[in-house]
């Protein structure tokens, strides 16, 4: 099957963050799209096992370990590759503990992002670049109704204020230094609450919840009525993908030019995929059994209660939507992890739910998948 236009086939591609839960995806994906990829990012923590498992580093064109603070490296890395596509992935992803190490949090998600871009200013190169933020990067209001991408960027925790800065950085170097029909064509990309298969980070509900039942331990759920728009992973993967292939040919969606993307972009679930904790718990105990009882902590440092996302601009101008609602999320993320815990090669796992998922994004017309 054809996907993303054959955009990535045999395509220079750099993508930082390859080495965690979203980017062992999004690298398993583009292999498999034929990208000649380019990893640079830390080692993965000790209980981050989805790289290795999926045996990537065999399979990219080249694996880079480094710190985003390195800009001097990041420069050369890119003045040398010269990457038709970059995917900016890296970050410190985790808010509560971006309240232990807000320094570093800051670091990594604000300086880490301003060294990709002013390495790929340097380069003075042709290139198309997708930075991914979060839906967190919002001023966040706890409204009913969903963030649009012209609304304020804010933070309460160190991470989302760092995701914010993210982005206003961004937007500053596409204004001062990526001009409209330049060589640089630039957006940004701020995805819900991510869950899939090969999770494991610490402080995170789903791969806690894994975790406990494999222990044959009840679930510890600390914010059992915080809502959060959750989707599979490979729902804001086909996002960025689709984003980075119409930022390179602007034609796929009938734009004469790039201009109305060069710019934010929301990709979240429908709304009927918002749901508190307790629902997302008590639906993925449906399939894998056990029990979870509320350990709400009442001097836990501060996390939103609620946020959801409008993908309006998403839907209108790239042609993309959501592909599996919220049951088939749960469903196809416990199935990964039952499969897994029996045994089956995570590699196998993962190219198995890639093609499920375009194959269901072909049966609704979505053009990426086509």
């Amino acid at each position: 099957m054809s996907v993303f236009a054959d955009t990535y086939r045999d395509a220079e591609v750099l993508l930082t963050g390859h080495t965690g839960f979203k980017g062992s995806w999004m690298a398993q994906w583009l292999v498999r799209c034929g990208a000649r990829v380019t990893g640079y990012a830390l080692d993965p923590q000790p209980h981050e096992r989805l790289y290795d498992s999926l045996g990537l580093s065999l399979r990219l064109a080249a694996d880079h370990r480094g710190n985003l603070s390195e800009l001097d490296r990041l420069a050369e890395l890119v003045a040398t590759l010269k990457p038709r596509f970059v995917f900016h992935l890296a970050a410190q992803p985790l808010v509560r503990l971006s309240y232990d190490i807000p320094v570093d949090t800051f670091a990594t998600n604000v300086m880490g992002t301003v060294h990709v871009l002013e390495a790929i200013r340097r380069s003075g190169h042709e290139c198309t670049v997708v930075v991914v933020t979060t839906d967190k990067c919002y001023e966040n209001r706890e409204w009913l109704h969903s963030y649009r991408e012209e609304d304020a960027m804010g933070g309460h925790d160190p991470y989302s204020a760092s995701k914010g800065a993210a982005e206003i950085a961004a937007a500053s170097y596409r204004r001062s230094f990526f001009d409209p029909g330049g060589k640089v064509a630039m957006a940004t990309a701020r995805a819900g609450n991510v869950i899939g298969g090969g999770d494991w980070a610490a402080d995170r509900i789903v791969p806690d919840c894994i975790r406990a039942l494999r222990a044959g331990e009840t679930i510890p759920v600390r914010n059992k009525i915080a809502t959060r728009p959750w989707q599979h992973v490979l729902e804001p993967l086909s996002g960025y993908l689709w984003l980075g292939a119409v930022l390179h040919n602007a034609r796929l969606t009938g734009y004469p030019d790039n201009a109305p993307f060069r710019s934010a972009f929301n990709f979240g679930p429908r709304l009927t995929s918002n749901r508190p904790v307790s629902e997302l718990v008590g639906e993925l105990i449906r399939h894998t059994g056990g029990n979870w009882e509320d350990r709400s902590d009442p001097n836990a440092p501060h996390e939103a209660s609620k946020l959801n996302l409008a993908i309006d601009k998403a839907f209108h101008l790239l042609q993309w939507q959501p592909v599996w609602d919220f049951p088939e999320t749960i469903a196809r993320t416990a199935e990964w992890y039952l499969a897994e815990e029996n045994g089956e090669d995570a590699a196998t796992l993962c190219d198995r739910q890639i093609e499920a998922y375009q194959a269901s994004a072909a049966a609704i017309g979505l053009p990426w998948s086509v």
